[in-house]
């Protein structure tokens, strides 16, 4: 798992949880590993980093639901789903 990863998981752990809880996936996209992290909530957008922990683009959220349509391939395309990590906090109600 790449440092920048792991990074983002600290970051989380030291944040309250969100609804739902958050969480990241490695999937192939484009012939190349990239890390999905989902959005902590609502029309906030997901984020796709490549490797280096380069943002690629936001594949959904927002406002419109699309993201931002740098990579809106990326559902139908993407390949090779592994959860490297997810929230297991319990959220309080």
């Amino acid at each position: 798992m790449p440092v920048f990863i792991k990074d983002k998981i600290s970051q989380f752990q030291q944040s309250a949880v969100s609804n739902p809880p958050r969480s990241i996936y490695s999937f192939k996209y484009n012939g190349k590993t990239t890390y999905f992290i989902s959005a902590p909530c609502c029309d906030i957008p997901s984020q796709l980093f490549d490797e280096t922990g380069v943002l690629i683009c936001q594949p959904d959220g927002g406002i419109t639901g699309n993201g931002d349509g740098r990579c809106s391939d990326f559902f139908q395309t993407r390949t090779d789903e592994k959860l490297a990590w997810k929230d297991s906090r319990i959220t309080l109600k």
